[in-house]
């Protein structure tokens, strides 16, 4: 047996049609109760959706202070990267700094990994960043090196770090946002459209039960006049 928490996925967020018209049912007691079950199964759909809802608006909380931080974080480094770059440049030149960058990208080798995990349900982007390096020595052993270069490297490295997280955390917030439109629009659509529909189409078919009823006992009735006068 399936749990009613997948049924209902299946039902209110896999998008099965549940506006099935009275006009297309046959107006019997039996159809009746079907459309009142289905009734109670769209509203445990909707407080489970409005469940799920709450718990991305909380996620979403956390996950923005998260974001700010690491943004924060982010925009930091960056600041005393580039002030350290522009101090390497000046005692050593333009020239040669970018001379020893480009002797970098023989000697270290970036490797990038993505990965994906389930958070609330929604497939994330995990990045694994490392820089192979495949020579021991440095690019820049030689004489007059700015004493600033190291502090760059070490800077530029952290700053990558910095970079993936905020990356990770944006990618994270932009999916949790979209999931929680997709959810609020299915929660809408409940509420404005399939459960209004399906009370009317109940409501209609009380109707017809009761008018067929009513036919039923003035007949019934006429019979027993019927009999009693013979």
């Amino acid at each position: 047996m399936e749990s009613i928490k997948n049924l209902l996925i299946k039902t209110i967020i896999g998008g099965c049609k549940l506006d099935i018209s009275f006009k297309k049912l046959k107006p019997t007691k039996t159809n009746l109760l079907k459309l009142e079950d289905r009734l109670g199964f769209i509203d445990k759909g909707k407080e489970f959706l409005e469940y799920k809802r709450e718990q991305l608006i909380q996620e979403i909380k956390t996950m923005w202070r998260t974001y700010k931080e690491h943004r924060k974080n982010y925009f930091n480094i960056l600041a005393k990267t580039m002030l350290k770059l522009n101090e390497t440049y000046k005692e050593m030149g333009k020239r040669k700094v970018l001379l020893i960058s480009k002797i970098s990208e023989i000697q270290y080798k970036p490797k990038i990994e993505i990965s994906y995990l389930k958070k609330m349900g929604i497939v994330v982007s995990q990045i694994n960043y490392k820089l192979i390096e495949e020579e021991k020595l440095p690019p820049y052993s030689f004489e007059n090196t700015s004493h600033h270069l190291e502090e760059l490297r070490n800077l530029t490295a952290e700053l990558f770090e910095k970079m993936i997280l905020l990356a990770e955390t944006e990618d994270v917030i932009l999916k949790y946002g979209f999931n929680f439109k997709k959810i609020n629009r299915r929660i809408q659509g409940i509420k404005n459209i399939i459960k209004p529909r399906l009370e009317s189409d109940i409501k209609d078919i009380e109707k017809i039960l009761e008018e067929v009823e009513r036919e039923n006992f003035i007949r019934l009735k006429q019979t027993k006049e019927i009999i009693k006068t013979n």
